[in-house]
């Protein structure tokens, strides 16, 4: 039975929602959080849950929900937060393909060293299931749909330093026997991503500060959306489940471009909230795919997972929810 999870990155918008969720269904579920706030904030988690503030040592002994503020860099630290635990769900990393290319040794230490040495405290710690939140960048430029079967040509620095951590949790699960489960998360949305700064929230956060909200390029480049409740149910499905070494893609199957979602969130704004939202267009990113959708066929036959959220309807909600934080 799972009954202790701890979380990287906790604090952050994927974070707080898994453990929204995961307070739903068993509120005498355990919850480690390490977290260094880089992004996430106390204030973030405390909008989800209350939860008290520990020392890494400390938090074996700490019910409920305990956040550690601490760097899993840190090897020691991770180890000590790993101490007990039934599931570690990694989600703390750098971020985003623009990162990446300004700062690609940052992006190497937070993303290889990072889960490496969470892999090390799962291990060390016989931690029964670590599941690792990873992207379809590490396909790179590829006809799609992708599939876990095509062969991975990373673009950007952060596609290769998920394609690391992926081959770091194969061999994890192939020598160690940590189960482990490598989730490809299309682009993700919805309520709690006041800090993200992909398409979705980024637009709606410009529109209601009254900025202009810039494109790259023309538009036309294309990616695969999926609602924040959607993939938290892939990361439950995940952790009960017995299936060890496996990736799955987490997404729709649906391809939509930039333009196209940049229109819904026009319109949905105008229509909700009166505002008008400046779209301009900037310069192509370096590192950026043109095309990107997924096969989701895998997860549904070995995980019984299937997205199930509209994106208009998502987007309505993201815009609820921004909406809250502005009134």
């Amino acid at each position: 039975m799972v009954k202790t999870w701890l979380i990287t990155g906790g604090c952050g918008f994927i974070g707080t929602a898994v453990i929204a969720r995961l307070l739903e269904r068993d509120s005498e579920v355990r919850i480690r959080v390490l977290d260094n706030l880089s992004v996430g904030q106390r204030e973030d988690l405390s909008r989800v849950c209350t939860f008290t503030e520990t020392m890494a040592h400390e938090v074996a002994a700490t019910d409920g929900v305990a956040l550690v503020v601490g760097d899993i860099l840190d090897s020691d630290t991770a180890l000590a937060c790993a101490q007990g635990a039934d599931v570690i769900l990694h989600l703390a990393a750098n971020t985003g393909v623009g990162p990446s290319v300004e700062n690609p040794r940052f992006d190497m230490e937070q993303n290889v060293r990072g889960t490496f040495n969470m892999l090390e405290a799962a291990r060390a710690m016989n931690v029964r299931t670590f599941i690792f939140a990873s992207s379809g960048a590490p396909a790179g430029e590829v006809e799609p749909p992708i599939h876990e079967e095509l062969a991975p040509h990373p673009v950007s620095p952060y596609g290769a330093s998920k394609l690391a951590g992926e081959g770091y949790c194969s061999a994890y699960f192939r020598t160690f026997g940590v189960k482990t489960v490598a989730l490809r998360f299309g682009n993700v949305y919805g309520p709690l991503s006041s800090h993200k700064s992909s398409v979705v929230a980024k637009f709606i956060r410009q529109a209601f500060a009254g900025e202009p909200c810039e494109i790259y390029g023309d538009g036309t480049q294309t990616r695969d959306f999926i609602y924040i409740y959607d993939l938290v149910d892939a990361v439950l499905r995940s952790a009960y489940s017995d299936v060890g070494g496996e990736t799955f893609q987490i997404a729709t199957g649906r391809e939509n471009t930039v333009q196209e979602v940049a229109e819904i969130i026009r319109e949905e704004l105008e229509s909700s909230a009166g505002i008008a939202m400046d779209v301009r267009h900037g310069k192509p990113r370096l590192g950026d795919v043109t095309r990107n959708y997924s096969d989701t066929s895998k997860a549904k036959a070995q995980l019984g997972w299937t997205p199930k959220r509209d994106l208009r309807d998502g987007i309505r909600e993201t815009i609820r929810y921004f909406q809250s934080l502005n009134s």
